[in-house]
């Protein structure tokens, strides 16, 4: 059995190398209640599961998808208040189409940039090739 792992349970370190995560990122993520109530083992160590586990790479998913932490901790509240995905999905949705919308509005000022840029590197070399002759 690999070091940390103990059936089901894993250690904080074991737990933050296999999500891709620093140990400090995860205490984090649980004072602000990403997740759940983390049991302790004897000793009061820090003990987590195969769910903790799935929601630090649901996390690791959202953050890549451009959500922000208190998005995440508005979802987990309504997750909490019913234990059912049922109000959640319908948000995440919303939230995701935001951010989609946002991302757009991005590609779009980036593209004009872009071509800003290239002109104004054309009038350089022109002015460059001018100075030449």
């Amino acid at each position: 059995m690999p070091e940390g792992k103990k059936g089901n349970n894993y250690s904080i370190g074991y737990l933050a190398k296999t999500a891709g995560l620093t140990p400090r990122t995860i205490r984090y993520y649980e004072e602000r209640g990403l997740l759940d109530s983390i049991k302790r083992a004897e000793g009061g160590r820090r003990v987590y599961t195969d769910d903790d586990l799935r929601r630090l790479k649901f996390i690791k998913r959202l953050k890549l998808l451009g959500l922000t932490l208190a998005e995440m901790e508005k979802l987990a509240e309504i997750y909490w208040l019913d234990r059912t995905n049922k109000k959640v999905l319908p948000k995440l949705m919303e939230l995701l189409d935001r951010h989609c919308e946002e991302t757009d509005r991005r590609i779009t000022s980036l593209t004009k940039l872009k071509g800003e840029i290239r002109e104004y590197r054309e009038r350089i070399r022109k002015k460059l090739t001018d100075q030449q002759n």
